[in-house]
């Protein structure tokens, strides 16, 4: 667990990376850790359950390589609404030695609330409880769960709530706004409030947490908060969390360093296409610099790995850094 300094959030608190689709893989956490410094907990991008005689393959064999994994503290997410799909993986991710399997019902994907997954599950409460009571009986490892609170209308959290507080959960990570919000408007903080007094199991807080005040605001607000998981604001800050514990703003020096690694580390998994997956990274990194726009159209048109890095090289040698990197919707 981390030590903080005298500072609203207390030592005890969790801070964890959410899982981004095509962002915060293994090759992310890696690095990311390594620059600077290993968050408390990490939850891979969603992976597919498994088949009857099925492994993982490809990228989801990746994401779960212990050898990939080594020293961080790793728990695998899973999407789907069939439970035995669900139990066949978890028992798969057991053997491979993780602790703990974590139930996507957050995703706001339009093709994945379709097909009744990630939010969509939320709309059929009496098959996601079945499934619940299935899964939570029959998991040979700890099930948690990330939720969005419902999919058109806040309302329905009530009925969804009492669905959850009905299983043995291990832990609810709760992202306070409803499927349609995608990612716009203000997480309704006081869902997660009446979660946290009215679970028997512990609640998680996910949304919106860009900047050390915004963290500080919300345990402020709600000081019984136990864990708080980091997405875009890491992104758009790799030294969030570092500065969150005392510690320091990113220098351009090591911001420079930590996108090298980055994009070696993908060049040698995925090649060329790199360029690609950095320019998704650079959606978010584009707010460490205090002309977002400007890093935005150096980078927008490249293609080939020498037409990026010289943009890059422009970036970090002419564009200067933001007082504050805080990602802005």
């Amino acid at each position: 667990m981390t030590k903080r300094p005298n500072r609203e959030v207390d030592a005890s608190v969790i801070l964890s990376l959410a899982p981004m689709e095509g962002i915060t893989g293994h090759v992310f956490r890696r690095v990311h850790a390594e620059c600077f410094g290993a968050l408390d907990r990490y939850y891979t991008p969603f992976l597919t359950p498994l088949k009857v005689g099925d492994s993982f393959g490809g990228r989801d064999r990746d994401e779960i390589d212990p050898a990939n994994n080594r020293g961080l503290d790793v728990v695998p997410q899973l999407l789907t609404k069939d439970a035995d799909d669900f139990l066949r993986a978890a028992r798969s991710l057991a053997d491979m030695g993780y602790k703990e399997v974590n139930l996507n019902l957050g995703c706001p994907s339009g093709t994945v609330v379709a097909k009744g997954k990630g939010s969509g599950f939320l709309r059929n409460l009496e098959d996601l409880d079945v499934f619940l009571g299935e899964i939570c009986e029959k998991s040979p490892i700890p099930v948690s769960v990330k939720t969005r609170i419902g999919v058109t209308d806040d309302g329905e959290y009530e009925q969804i709530l009492k669905t959850f507080l009905r299983h043995n959960i291990v832990e609810l990570i709760v992202h306070p706004r409803v499927q349609k919000d995608r990612y716009e408007g203000k997480p309704r903080w006081e869902t997660y409030g009446r979660t946290l007094r009215e679970a028997p199991f512990p609640v998680a807080y996910n949304g919106d947490v860009f900047c050390l005040a915004d963290l500080d605001a919300f345990v402020q607000a709600y000081p019984e908060t136990h864990h708080v998981m980091l997405g875009r604001g890491i992104l758009a800050n790799p030294a969030l969390a570092r500065m969150i514990n005392g510690g320091s703003a990113a220098t351009r020096e090591e911001l420079r360093y930590f996108h090298d690694k980055l994009f070696g580390a993908y060049l040698d998994e995925m090649g060329g296409n790199a360029v690609f997956r950095m320019k998704e990274w650079w959606f978010y990194a584009k707010f460490a610099f205090a002309e977002p726009l400007a890093v935005h159209r150096a980078v927008r048109k490249v293609r080939k790995v020498g037409e990026y890095e010289a943009a890059v090289e422009r970036i970090f040698c002419n564009m200067p850094l933001a007082e504050q990197a805080i990602f802005r919707a």
